[in-house]
């Protein structure tokens, strides 16, 4: 369960990123956080506040994104690049080797923040790893 923290800063990522989303101005942004909140700034507000200024993002248009529909991706990229290291194809055993290829290919440094499309990306050039070294991938599943 996270904690009051890691919730407040979830809160106030939310409501940037629905801004930036909804590609509001900065007046009309604070425009927003007064009406809804009553302050000038999101840093000011309660989680409260915080969560009435969301509800108005939604009815102005924005729709949250699901990043958890990313996460069997991410599993998928794990589960690939072990196969390939229990095979021998990939040698650098280490966690941080995945990362840094993962990096090379999409400039994010963490598997875990790939969207959906980036992830695809990175299963692809895994799997033509394996398929450059004589995996048969249907086997596999």
């Amino acid at each position: 369960m996270p904690g009051v923290a890691e919730k407040r800063r979830s809160l106030l990522a939310r409501v940037h990123i629905a801004a930036k989303e909804l590609g509001l101005d900065e007046e009309t942004y604070r425009t927003v956080l007064d009406r809804c909140a009553g302050v000038s700034s999101a840093a000011e507000a309660t989680d409260a506040q915080l969560d009435l200024v969301l509800a108005e993002f939604r009815c102005l248009g924005w729709k949250p994104r699901r990043w958890r529909s990313a996460k069997p991706y991410v599993r998928k990229i794990w589960a690939i690049w072990g196969e390939l290291v229990r095979r021998g194809i990939w040698r650098d055993r280490r966690r941080s080797s995945l990362r840094a290829f993962v990096k090379r290919q999409t400039g994010i440094d963490n598997p875990e923040w790939l969207t959906p499309p980036d992830a695809d990306a990175v299963i692809e050039a895994l799997k033509a790893i394996g398929h450059r070294a004589g995996v048969d991938w249907e086997e596999v599943a």
